[in-house]
């Protein structure tokens, strides 16, 4: 089809055309980012977590005598195990996506401290003897920690323990010793040192990275005797029995720990809280995503009305000279192509200009290139599906009532 004619007709109608330009243009910049920040957003909550999720519970003991623990955490976990339906229970210092984060820097060498800016920062896990079983940890490489190691470690007033073995995750180990075995390997944070005996499948952070997924994966693992930070006791049971534990667990810690307050969550609750914001941001950018599309389908809408009524004298001279149906059709899909398309341009370069923007005031990652020729799809079938209507109305006016209107 010849497009000069339409290039023509758009000249005498400036404002309606660089309003409908302009609107795809807007359209597609916040389309692509949106889309892009909820494909983000969604990735997290889904992220992996290599613990029996579905199966613990956890209970927070607050209050108790830090001068005791040595002798109420054994009797704790014993009234624990003896609740029906309990396969494990342990106590660890934190769980994953708890907000709980102890976390400390580590090198490669003897000469490295906790401020070394080539460090690589992890959160620490101190466990409980049969936390491993509790949190169904799965072991890649190594071994578990031996009831020696368990015995031998405590923190006290110290940031470390007082061990000098480690496990670490999966992709602790790929980071800090790329292509080798972590096996037997050592990190070091002053005169503090703790050597690898251990490999799991990656654990998340009590805290997730927004900006790199990587980093939500930066945790490690270490034996601990009773201590005080020691502070949560982890359940695991059969999914159905969660609920009924975990009220007996809390009523039982409160009952032989009066002093203290014991309040307790299924794992999967905590999981569903921790990103509960992150589901309201989903729902939010879904629902702007919609809202904007259907403004912006309407507004073709309308235009083409307006246009398709502005030339009903010009069509019905197409009509009469031979124009067919379908000649009209084509005419107002490729009109409604062409802005599109310089829309979508415009639009391309404005969500760039955005990423980069969020990138530099919000830690927002890059966007990939993809979503730009994806938003560019979405605009066009948009406007391809909204002009239809008005052009199908185009179309059907019979030639003869055309010529004679005013």
């Amino acid at each position: 089809m010849d497009v000069l004619p339409i290039f023509a007709s758009l000249r005498k109608h400036r404002i309606p055309t660089l309003l409908i330009v302009m609107e795809i243009a807007l359209a597609c910049a916040v389309l692509c980012n949106a889309v892009f920040m909820i494909s983000r957003r969604i990735g997290d909550i889904h992220l992996p977590n290599a613990i029996a999720e579905q199966e613990i519970t956890t209970i927070k003991l607050r209050g108790t005598d830090p001068k005791l623990v040595t002798s109420d955490i054994p009797r704790n976990l014993a009234a624990l195990r003896n609740i029906a339906g309990v396969q494990a229970a342990a106590i660890a210092s934190t769980v994953p996506l708890s907000h709980q984060n102890w976390g400390w820097s580590f090198g490669l060498t003897q000469a490295s401290s906790v401020t070394d800016q080539n460090n690589t920062n992890v959160t620490l896990y101190f466990l409980g003897e049969g936390a491993d079983k509790t949190f169904g940890l799965q072991l890649r490489e190594g071994r578990f920690f031996n009831a020696t190691e368990y015995a031998d470690s405590t923190v006290g007033n110290a940031a470390l323990p007082t061990t000098h073995v480690v496990i670490v995750n999966e992709t602790v180990a790929k980071q800090l010793w790329p292509g080798q075995s972590a096996l037997g390997k050592t990190i070091y944070s002053g005169p503090n040192y703790f050597t690898v005996v251990g490999v799991v499948a990656d654990v998340l952070r009590p805290f997730v990275s927004t900006q790199n997924e990587q980093k939500s994966y930066y945790a490690t693992f270490y034996p601990m005797a009773p201590d005080p930070a020691l502070g949560y006791y982890i359940l695991r049971s059969a999914p159905a029995d969660r609920d009924r534990i975990m009220k007996e667990a809390v009523q039982k810690l409160q009952e032989i720990n009066p002093a203290a307050v014991a309040t307790g969550v299924t794992y999967e609750s905590m999981r569903d809280q921790y990103f509960a914001n992150t589901s309201s941001m989903v729902w939010t950018l879904t629902l702007v995503c919609a809202v904007m599309l259907a403004v912006t389908a309407f507004g073709i809408v309308g235009l083409t009305s307006f246009w398709v009524g502005q030339r009903r004298r010009q069509i019905g001279i197409r009509r009469a000279v031979g124009a067919t149906r379908g000649d009209i059709l084509r005419y107002f899909r490729t009109e409604n192509f062409l802005l599109s398309t310089v829309g979508v341009i415009i639009g391309m370069g404005m969500a760039f200009a955005i990423n980069l923007y969020l990138m530099q005031h919000y830690e927002l990652s890059r966007m990939p290139w993809y979503y730009l020729p994806g938003g560019a799809i979405a605009l066009w079938l948009l406007g391809q599906f909204a002009v239809m209507g008005p052009a199908m109305r185009a179309a059907a006016v019979p030639p003869v009532v055309a010529t004679h209107s005013a």
